[in-house]
């Protein structure tokens, strides 16, 4: 076995994968897996730059996040950032304090790539079982974008839209500098009419359609399914392969839109840094199952960071 360790910066958290990785068998055993919510992104779809104290955030994590590599003596690192950084004028500054820190630079990889390394991640496992019928639809709802991916045995064609739901929930649920509590019915369907732009742009590329199972990945999936099983805290082995219905993420989403910021932060599942963009991940989301017309969505814990585990295994 490799021992690995796999990094992954977005938009909203920066996570880390420290991981036995054993190509021949295709297993790859956790030995650490943790996420902290430190909001890259913040406001570089108003500023097109990284803010200080958001720099300051990630960097904190890295240092952290430093240490559990080298105590678990981990013998390759890869660090990929996404959508925040690829964007922001001031990315050297981020690039510089990650490899002083950490000793490798952040790779900013482009959206097909980061497609790619989702689908891996998501579908290595499922691949073994003939129960879920291809191609699947591999959909990672980050919070800056959101990746497409259809594929079997391999990618058949892929695309990153940023419709994100910190994206989101910037440019419609902010006035004032303040997220709206809850927000009005012109601002859910201003936002309803951007992703559904999006998904127009998305089908271009990828044939989101011919899909037969949908996997969702990431925080805002994630965190649905720990609300329709009313988890009492966050649970990963309950929320890996879990289904919800379409009627299920509905109500889901519905309430999630029209509650205040007090109800979202009292659901035991949820995590702090998720209470004011969920709502507009839920809506990618359902947006995403009702373009298809898919009846559930299959829910993985496994995703980008596990496919950049398994590239460098």
């Amino acid at each position: 076995m490799t021992r690995v360790a796999a990094v992954d910066c977005g938009t909203n958290s920066i996570r880390l994968l420290v991981a036995d990785a054993e190509p021949a068998t295709g297993e790859l055993v956790d030995l650490d897996r943790r996420m902290t919510i430190v909001r890259l992104g913040q406001g570089v779809d108003r500023t097109g730059r990284l803010a200080p104290e958001a720099l300051q955030r990630t960097f904190a994590a890295c240092r952290e996040y430093a240490g559990i590599i080298k105590e678990h003596g981990a013998e390759r690192l890869r660090f990929v950032a996404t959508s925040a950084s690829r964007d922001a004028e001031n990315r050297d500054e981020f690039v510089r304090g990650v490899l002083d820190i950490l000793g490798v630079e952040p790779e900013v990889i482009t959206g097909d790539q980061e497609a790619a390394f989702s689908f891996t991640g998501a579908t290595k496992e499922l691949a073994g079982g003939d129960h879920l019928p291809k191609p699947y639809l591999v959909v990672d709802i980050g919070g800056g974008s959101t990746e497409f991916v259809v594929g079997d045995d391999r990618v058949r064609a892929a695309r990153s839209v940023d419709i994100g739901c910190v994206r989101m929930t910037e440019r419609h649920l902010v006035r004032d500098g303040e997220v709206s509590d809850p927000p009005t019915e012109e601002q859910i369907a201003a936002m309803r009419a951007d992703i559904e732009a999006a998904l127009d742009l998305a089908e271009q590329t990828v044939p989101l359609r011919e899909a037969r199972t949908l996997v969702g990945l990431a925080g805002s999936v994630t965190t649905v399914s720990a609300i329709a099983q009313e988890l009492p805290a966050y649970d990963s082995q309950a929320i890996h392969h879990s289904r919800v219905s379409h009627d299920r993420v509905r109500e889901i989403t519905e309430w999630l839109l029209r509650s205040t910021h007090a109800e979202r932060a009292a659901v035991p599942s949820m995590h702090p840094g998720r209470v004011d963009v969920i709502g507009a991940g839920a809506l990618v989301l359902l947006s995403i199952m009702e373009r298809i017309g898919a009846q559930e969505v299959v829910v993985s814990e496994h995703d980008i960071l596990d496919g950049i585990a398994w590239s460098v295994a």
